[in-house]
């Protein structure tokens, strides 16, 4: 297994919809065990395809949840159901996400509190679960880098302009930028 560089916001991968996968085979296992790895090594909860700079619709996770659903698993194109997204302002205290490709950085956004997750593991079989609380909050998160969205882009105004002065702050919106989980330092602290 091998640990991937992380691609940081502004990266065009990042920012479109990732492909559906076709062919579950080897090739596939790799990426999602190199995936496994790189998230192991960047402490996340979760890590998409596209993260890693490549375009398609897979997502790996590691969160203890009392789901009835794995601590750890991959979701390959996956489709959510969710609960409705309560329009209260977000709890800068109880709503705080950080993004492996948005590094170091941390702001409220309001998710939905249940997800009904399917898709299929990395040999092609479905997979199906009920996710609620924080471990919803990991599943919609993931599944928007699939739709080339960040947590960012989906944050109320106020946070939103916060994020984007501190995107352009640390010169990120271009192409290129990576940074290497287990290498560099750990911009969350961990």
């Amino acid at each position: 297994m091998t640990v991937l560089p992380v691609t940081i916001w502004g990266e065009p991968v990042l920012h479109r919809r990732a492909t559906e996968v076709e062919v579950f085979d080897d090739d596939l296992r790799k990426l999602i065990a190199d995936m496994f790895e790189t998230n192991e090594a960047a402490n996340g909860v979760g890590l998409a395809a596209p993260q890693v700079g490549v375009g398609k619709r897979i997502f790996v996770y590691k969160y203890t949840n009392d789901d009835d659903a794995p601590d750890q698993g991959v979701l390959v194109n996956p489709v959510l159901t969710l609960s409705k997204i309560s329009g209260a302002l977000p709890d800068p205290e109880e709503h705080v996400e950080g993004c492996l490709s948005f590094p170091g950085e941390h702001y409220p956004l309001q998710r939905a509190e249940w997800a009904r997750v399917q898709g299929f593991d990395g040999d092609g079989k479905p997979v199906d679960f009920e996710a609620t609380g924080w471990f919803a909050r990991v599943m919609q998160h993931e599944y928007d880098h699939l739709d080339g969205k960040l947590y960012v882009n989906r944050l109320v105004d106020r946070y939103a302009r916060k994020a984007m002065k501190q995107a352009k702050k640390n010169g990120w919106g271009v192409p290129g930028l990576t940074w290497m989980p287990g290498v560099d330092p750990d911009p969350f602290g961990h």
